[in-house]
């Protein structure tokens, strides 16, 4: 459709004018304009959730009006996009989808599966959340930090990462130099206000997040804190992900014990680990353990992420020729795994680089 549905609309509300009254017709067509200005003709404008002609109008607004120019006016707002069952077309909040995604993609992380999921479907259906929900994940690299985290967009967003919902901050990347680190602070705060502003439900991943200067995470302290609002902004409906090699060698440890004891290492829980993570992490050099982060407890959930084996780092050789398009049989997938290094030197238990890569691996076994 296109704007010139609006024409035999507006036609209609003229001639029908006396049956209505004006204010009504006025708020409608104001607000409409101004969409129009704003999104459609990129007009350089700001609207205010507190004027009503910024708002879309409400039933009572649209009682006087005939039901077939209702429809046509909503068929006609909803091809824009501007429609959806969620209220915020940009969020999606498929939990059944988060769950599956989870159980399907993710190898070898029983702990992260059953957390991450729980942590993220009680925040979203508990809108009245006394808090921001902030998660930590901790492991090697290549064991499904990232790899979660992409997983948590794709499911809670229609855009997923690239969502202008979602914020991704590497901390060597977008906070390289500690003189700066004032500057620094002032922009990751009216980052995160703008888009809090923007998106009534938000996502910030920390990737690196060991590596941040403890004053930036102190600036940002107050966002994940127990306030209805900081300057007039609730952050409450907000989601934030660190993610940090931290505990990497404690979790690894415990993993080893358990296989040297003849357990299962799906046998290991969240008390087995979250704790040890938690002191390990406040004794670490860097911004988590000198930031008041840690010492306020506003970390909802310290999420460890097992160190791969053998078997798991086949199934990753299998989903990277499946990305592709591409059939595979078990001797190749033998070969893709048995080209990887694996740790302690002796059990030769643990890929070293974890599933990281595995994409770029098969390419050398590709015909």
């Amino acid at each position: 459709m296109s704007v010139r549905w609006l024409l035999p609309v507006l036609w209609a509300l003229s001639a029908e004018a006396d049956f209505f009254q004006f204010d009504s017709i006025s708020n409608v067509s104001t607000y409409y304009f101004n969409y129009i200005y704003c999104n459609i003709w990129e007009g350089d404008c700001q609207p205010n959730q507190d004027d009503a002609t910024q708002q879309v109008p409400t039933r009572d607004l649209w009682a006087g009006f005939p039901q077939d120019y209702i429809s046509l006016l909503h068929q006609w707002y909803c091809s824009l996009g501007q429609c959806c069952e969620s209220g915020d077309c940009r969020i999606t909040n498929n939990i059944t989808g988060l769950s599956k995604d989870l159980q399907t993609k993710l190898h070898g992380q029983h702990l992260a599966q059953s957390v991450v999921l729980k942590a993220i479907q009680g925040f979203i259906n508990n809108p009245e959340s006394n808090k921001p929900l902030t998660l930590s994940f901790h492991g090697w690299s290549g064991t499904g930090k990232n790899f979660v985290a992409r997983i948590i967009a794709d499911n809670l967003y229609r855009d997923g990462v690239k969502s202008e919902c979602v914020r991704l901050f590497i901390a060597p990347f977008h906070f390289p130099h500690a003189r700066l680190v004032d500057t620094y602070k002032g922009q990751l705060r009216e980052a995160i206000r703008d888009m809090v502003l923007r998106c009534p439900q938000t996502l910030f991943i920390f990737d690196e997040a060991e590596k941040l200067h403890p004053g930036l995470i102190d600036a940002i302290k107050p966002y994940m804190d127990h306030y209805d609002n900081v300057d007039g902004v609730s952050y409450r409906r907000a989601i934030f992900l660190f993610l940090s090699n931290i505990g990497g060698a404690t979790i690894n440890d415990v993993a080893l014990d358990f296989w040297h004891s003849g357990q299962n290492r799906e046998d290991i829980g969240m008390e087995d680990l979250e704790h040890r993570l938690r002191a390990e992490t406040m004794e670490s050099q860097g911004g988590f353990a000198q930031s008041e982060l840690m010492s306020g407890h506003l970390i909802d959930f310290f999420v460890p992420f097992l160190p791969l084996e053998y078997r798991h780092v086949k199934l990753c050789a299998r989903d990277a020729y499946a990305a592709r398009g591409l059939e595979t049989d078990e001797a190749t997938l033998d070969e893709v795994a048995k080209a990887m290094l694996y740790v302690p030197k002796e059990e030769r238990l643990f890929s070293a680089q974890g599933c990281k890569s595995i994409p770029q691996r098969i390419n050398f076994f590709l015909p």
